[in-house]
């Protein structure tokens, strides 16, 4: 799954930062300013973001 983050109205792909999910990492980000994780890195991340942690 791909998913674009965008904000506002106006959505230009190479601007925007993609969340990639796949079957064994998940890469985050745009272009050469990348975040790849773990499946279990990438779940960490969204139970914090999801507790408010972060």
């Amino acid at each position: 799954m791909k998913v674009s983050l965008c904000i506002g109205d106006i959505c230009i792909p190479a601007k925007c930062p993609v969340v990639d999910i796949q079957d064994d990492k998940v890469v985050i980000g745009e272009k050469e300013n990348i975040c790849t994780l773990t499946k279990e890195q990438f779940g960490v991340l969204k139970k914090k973001i999801l507790n408010h942690e972060i």
